[in-house]
């Protein structure tokens, strides 16, 4: 049994920084996911690195993709995962471009040699009080990093991923409780518990489930650069049961549990994490 620590700095575009240290200490039964090689979309920060992370605890050979922007968070990520014995494939780059989609999911083949397991994780959230606030540009980047970015990945992994292999999404409680200032967000959300139902019948007979993960209030970069209106921040999760938001590596299980093929009944479900809250 090994214990997951995790420690996140998170950065903006805006160059603000916020320093945010948590240390979780999570049990994990080590070779559940041995052998297998796993894409993990926005797997620099947040969620995806927590997830990255558990993974190569597990056993698994994982590439993440991020912007390369993140450059300092994504070789923090690579360490860690050659740390814990595999291999580690770095692939920066912007998957709004349907082109790079294609390179992503080509690159993470020839690397890893295969992929039995895909994370479409990485997102785009701006809160906005008012519709009338959303730029087209705004509204474009949500639609295709949330969006777009899903179909294109999975239509170029699906003739690499065999019978047992898994594809996991992240949605959110947004879907199912959209808050008045993540108007376009909360769509797309709905729209990958949408991916998750429909493409589980499709891939069923193939032997690839299909999941989803949904977060409630959760500390990622999302939050605190624009996701989020700066003045709720300090607030931040306090209105659920547990009184608090989660952190990344409080999701890092689930991810696994539903990568990990002793949960082989299990397609087409959404698994929440919410503090209480949320719908899943």
């Amino acid at each position: 049994m090994t214990i997951l620590k995790t420690e996140s700095k998170i950065h903006c575009s805006s160059k603000r920084t916020t320093s945010l240290k948590w240390l979780k200490n999570i049990a994990y039964e080590q070779g559940r996911l041995a052998g297998r090689k796993a894409l993990i979309t926005g797997g620099d920060s947040g969620i995806g690195r927590a997830a990255a992370i558990a993974y190569a605890r597990e056993g698994a050979d994982v590439a993440i993709n991020y912007l390369p922007a993140e450059e300092e968070d994504a070789e923090q990520v690579i360490a860690l995962i050659k740390q814990a014995g595999r291999k580690a494939v770095a692939i920066p780059g912007d998957i709004t471009d349907a082109a790079f989609c294609k390179k992503l999911v080509d690159d993470a083949v020839s690397q890893l040699g295969g992929l039995d397991i895909l994370v479409n994780n990485a997102g785009y959230q701006k809160s906005n009080l008012s519709i009338m606030d959303i730029s087209e540009e705004s509204f474009d980047a949500t639609m295709k990093t949330n969006i777009y970015a899903l179909f294109w990945i999975t239509k170029a992994a699906l003739p690499h991923l065999p019978a047992g292999a898994s594809i996991i999404a992240t949605t959110s409680v947004q879907a199912y409780d959209p808050s008045e200032n993540l108007f376009d967000y909360a769509q797309t959300k709905a729209a990958n518990v949408a991916y998750v139902k429909s493409l589980s019948k499709q891939f069923g007979p193939k032997g690839i489930r299909v999941n989803g993960v949904s977060p409630g209030p959760i500390w990622t970069p999302l939050q605190v650069c624009g996701g989020q209106e700066q003045e709720s921040l300090p607030k931040f999760g306090e209105n659920t049961p547990l009184a608090r938001a989660g952190q990344p590596a409080e999701l890092a299980s689930i991810f696994v549990q539903l990568a990990d093929n002793s949960a082989s009944y299990s397609t087409g479900q959404i698994y929440g994490a919410a503090g209480g809250g949320g719908q899943p």
